[in-house]
């Protein structure tokens, strides 16, 4: 059996996909699969189970999908999956094309990824880790005893961005004394430029109990690393959506975006006063230089991610009495 699978070119959108490809795996194991993605996504799907070519789509122009299509069009495919709705996918030999369309209502995202395949439930987001990816975060993770914080600050426009203080206070009261994840270490995931944002959430608490992430791993393995966090919190960003593949509880802090279209999948989302409509009267094309998130307080984050870890809590086994 050979699937083809054509992945998001955004790689937050790919990782909300991620689960229809995973369900594919489970239940073809021994199909092989070739993956299309962007440079910035296809990375994501390196280790994915059965995997017999990963391609590099560089751009979007018809060059590219031409040269595409002269790569893929000698095989007849058992299965196509295109996500990114292209032209390419009913161009190739296949029994059978699964194609992403413009949904009839807004749904969300891992929803509507789920719908191409019509799953009888929405398939959660799941990436697969190599023994190498595994081996690179561990290393950098360490083995120290003690519940974890992630925090991923950084954000694709300055207008979902949660100022770093906030994300400080937030930080420090879950790690401090009373707190959740009392005596806990702080994980920081990002990117080179996201430093800057996270440059006062390293002083929640001491220097040894901070994992510096950021810059340092690449999104799979900043995935791997996130595996080993007790919680997460961030922004409507890709690392939100990377700690949700990794299973881990995940808090999103909104503003100017839609949570019900983002929101983490079986994790939580908080958002200030405002709605989406009043944010569009503001900045009607979304995308002007405003420090939007101004007016989520800190509290009802604290409040969140309390909850959110109380519910995610493992249950107590009770003693077998004989």
């Amino acid at each position: 059996m050979t699937i083809l699978y054509i992945a998001e070119a955004d790689p937050m959108a790919a990782v909300m996909s991620s689960g229809v490809l995973a369900q594919m795996v489970r239940e073809a194991p021994t199909a092989r699969i070739t993956i299309v993605g962007s440079p910035e996504s296809a990375p994501l799907f390196r280790d994915t189970p059965g995997l017999d070519r990963l391609i590099v789509l560089p751009g979007e122009a018809t060059a590219d999908w031409l040269k595409l299509w002269d790569r893929l069009k000698g095989r007849r495919w058992s299965v196509v999956v295109d996500m990114r709705g292209s032209k390419l996918s009913s161009w190739l030999k296949r029994e059978r094309r699964a194609i992403r369309t413009d949904d009839a209502e807004p749904v969300h995202a891992v929803e509507s990824a789920s719908r191409v395949l019509m799953l009888d439930e929405p398939a959660p987001p799941q990436l697969f880790f190599g023994d190498e990816v595994v081996a690179t975060a561990d290393a950098l993770v360490g083995d120290r005893a003690g519940p974890i914080l992630a925090v991923g600050p950084g954000v694709d426009w300055i207008g979902k961005r949660w100022p770093s203080e906030r994300f400080t206070k937030v930080a420090a009261s879950l790690l401090g004394a009373g707190g959740p994840l009392a005596g806990g270490r702080l994980m920081l995931v990002g990117r080179s430029e996201d430093r800057d944002a996270a440059h006062t959430i390293r002083f929640a608490v001491s220097r040894d109990r901070v994992i510096e992430l950021q810059g340092k791993l690449d999104l799979l393995e900043t995935a791997a690393a996130l595996r080993h966090a007790r919680l997460f919190i961030g922004g409507d960003s890709v690392w939100t959506q990377l700690a949700t593949a990794a299973g881990v509880p995940a808090l999103g802090i909104y503003g100017p975006s839609d949570e019900s279209l983002t929101r983490p999948w079986h994790g939580a989302a908080v958002r200030g006063s405002r709605s989406l409509e009043e944010f569009r009267v503001i900045d009607p094309g979304l995308n002007q230089h405003i420090q939007h998130m101004m007016d989520v307080p800190v509290e009802p984050v604290v409040a969140a991610a309390e909850t959110l870890f109380r519910s995610t809590e493992p249950p107590v086994l009770e003693p077998a009495h004989g």
